[in-house]
């Protein structure tokens, strides 16, 4: 079984350290590269990373553009900050998603 969720957990990171300097993409996105529609295991592996420099987790956000309140390298306002830094626009507290 660890085995198995390791293997998960290093798919999300591997979809994740992909992601480009000022973008973002949903839980739901991540989950459909890696052929699931599990979101919340992918929250789970995100909150679990333990390398944050390597796999930017800040980059991945709720389908409404909302913020991870349990964002685990410090809430929702590190969070915040991590993307403004990267020039992510906001709406408010949420990212001014694209539709593609």
């Amino acid at each position: 079984m660890i085995q198995i969720q390791n293997n998960f957990f290093n798919r999300v990171y591997e979809v994740v350290k992909k992601i480009p300097r000022g973008e973002v993409m949903t839980y739901g996105q991540v989950a459909g590269e890696i052929g699931t529609r599990d979101a919340r295991k992918v929250g789970f592996a995100l909150h679990s990373n333990k390398l944050p420099d390597e796999v930017p987790c800040h980059r991945v956000v709720f389908a409404d553009g909302s913020l991870a309140p349990g964002y685990a390298f410090g809430g929702a306002e590190e969070q915040k900050k991590r993307l403004v830094a990267e020039g992510v626009e906001f709406e408010g507290e949420r990212v001014k998603l694209r539709s593609n």
